[in-house]
């Protein structure tokens, strides 16, 4: 016991100890999480109402429409907690779960560019926008996290903070990589005014 006050008389000598900067940076995290979470679920509520349009699209290749399906639905049981921030493992899998979901929906994206009726339906077309709106947002909020965790981190880091962050156990936060954030910061994007490529002709049967 007579250590830790030891290292608190310290602390409180030198030029601020940094509690109040953590308890402010702390709250700046947790407020970035929200958004980014919020965001995350505004794409998520978007994909029934994608999946039932293009569903009316006859012969649409269907293991598409399954791995979005699967994907939200995986993306969407990742429990998180406030926990989730101060624990890595949990956030590389909530992340992974995103990620798919992005790809499946890139992916739908791509292949819708082959049904010209699909294209042309505004239901669809209104659902799009929705969508890579919602996909720019969710860069602009995980940016804004990122930032957030980053001060956060130098803070628990730096000397003499560090040592406050030893005393009350702050410990770093857990943030994107620099994978992740290669695979997810970029809405899906397609190109409209290029034509859609023709079908393959299907093999003939041996004889």
């Amino acid at each position: 016991m007579k250590k830790w006050l030891l290292i608190l008389a310290l602390l409180a000598s030198l030029s601020g100890c940094g509690y109040n900067d953590f308890q402010r940076l702390d709250e700046q995290t947790k407020s970035a999480w929200s958004e980014v979470l919020n965001q995350y679920q505004r794409r998520a509520d978007l994909v029934p109402n994608l999946v039932a349009t293009v569903k009316g699209e006859a012969n649409f290749e269907q293991d598409t429409l399954t791995k979005v399906i699967e994907a939200r639905a995986k993306a969407t049981s990742v429990q998180v907690t406030p926990e989730t921030l101060n624990n890595p493992e949990a956030f590389q899998k909530f992340q992974q779960a995103q990620g798919e979901l992005s790809s499946a929906l890139s992916r739908l994206l791509v292949v819708s560019e082959r049904y010209p009726d699909l294209k042309a339906n505004q239901s669809f077309r209104d659902l799009r926008v929705q969508l890579e709106g919602t996909e720019n947002r969710i860069t602009v909020a995980r940016n804004r996290y990122i930032q957030a965790v980053q001060q956060y981190n130098v803070l628990a880091r730096s000397f003499p903070t560090n040592l406050t962050a030893m005393v009350f156990h702050y410990e770093p936060k857990a943030s994107f990589t620099v994978q992740n954030e290669a695979q997810i910061s970029v809405p899906p994007s397609v190109d409209f005014s290029k034509p859609a490529a023709p079908a393959t002709a299907p093999a003939s049967p041996a004889r």
